[in-house]
C-alpha cells in the first residue's frame, strides 16, 4: 500500500499487520500500517491509524480536526527503540496508543505550535478499549504512565490539506512531518522534531 518515499532521507514503508500487543484494538485499525524510516535505514516507528476517521466530536479553539471526539482513538505507535517527542521526553521501546486531545488553553503552551491538536501516547496493555472517548484528566494520567513525567507524551497532529502526498517530508529546522491518512481523512504528525518554546 505504501510505496518508499523519500523526503529528507526519511522514508515511509508499508509496516504491516497491527501487532500483537493491540490486539484489542486491532478491529478499529486499518490492516497495514506505516512504518517510519531513518536515515541510516533502522526504523523511527510503526503506525497504525483507525480505519475510519472519529466523528461525533464539537469544535474547540484553533483546532484543525473538528469533528474528533477529545480522547478518540487515533491509532497504535510501535516504537522499536529510544525515541523521543519534540518536548525532549523520552518514548521508551514499546507499543502506545494514540488519542485525540488539545492542550488547555491556561497560558502555558503558548507558541508550542500554531494548532492545539496533539495526540497523546499511553501504554496499549492499559488502553484497550478502541470505543472509548477518554476525558482530559484520565487521559492526561494514563499518558504519565509512559512518560514517567508530570508531562504526558504527545506528537503535534493537525488535518492535513487534501491531496498531499503521503510520506515524510522536512519542515523548518528540525521538524519531520508525516503525511498519512486517519481513514480517509489527511493527517499530518511531526514525527521528529523539537518544540521552538
Amino acid at each position: 500500500m505504501f510505496a518508499a518515499v523519500g523526503f529528507a532521507q526519511y522514508k515511509v514503508e508499508s509496516a504491516g499487520v497491527p501487532p500483537s500487543e493491540a490486539s484489542a484494538l486491532s478491529s478499529a485499525l486499518a490492516k497495514d500500517g506505516v512504518k517510519v524510516v531513518k536515515p541510516d535505514g533502522s526504523p523511527l516507528c510503526e503506525i497504525w491509524f483507525v480505519a475510519a476517521d472519529p466523528h461525533g466530536g464539537g469544535s474547540e479553539q484553533n483546532t484543525t480536526m473538528t469533528g474528533v471526539p477529545h480522547g478518540a482513538l487515533l491509532g497504535v505507535v510501535r516504537v522499536p527503540a529510544r525515541w523521543s517527542d519534540r518536548r525532549g521526553q523520552t518514548i521508551k521501546p514499546g507499543v502506545y496508543t494514540m488519542r485525540y486531545s488539545f492542550f488547555p488553553m491556561n497560558g502555558d503552551h503558548q507558541g508550542v505550535a500554531p494548532q492545539r491538536d496533539f495526540a497523546i501516547l499511553s501504554p496499549a496493555a492499559i488502553d484497550t478499549d478502541p470505543a472509548a472517548k477518554t476525558a482530559f484528566d484520565p487521559l492526561m494520567d494514563m499518558s504519565r504512565k509512559a512518560s514517567g513525567t508530570p508531562h504526558p507524551l504527545v506528537l503535534s497532529i493537525w488535518k492535513d490539506d487534501a491531496g498531499v502526498a503521503q510520506g515524510v517530508e522536512a519542515q523548518g529546522e528540525h521538524d519531520q512531518v508525516l503525511h498519512s491518512k486517519l481513514g480517509e481523512a489527511p493527517i499530518a504528525v511531526i514525527v521528529v522534531g523539537k518544540a521552538e518554546s
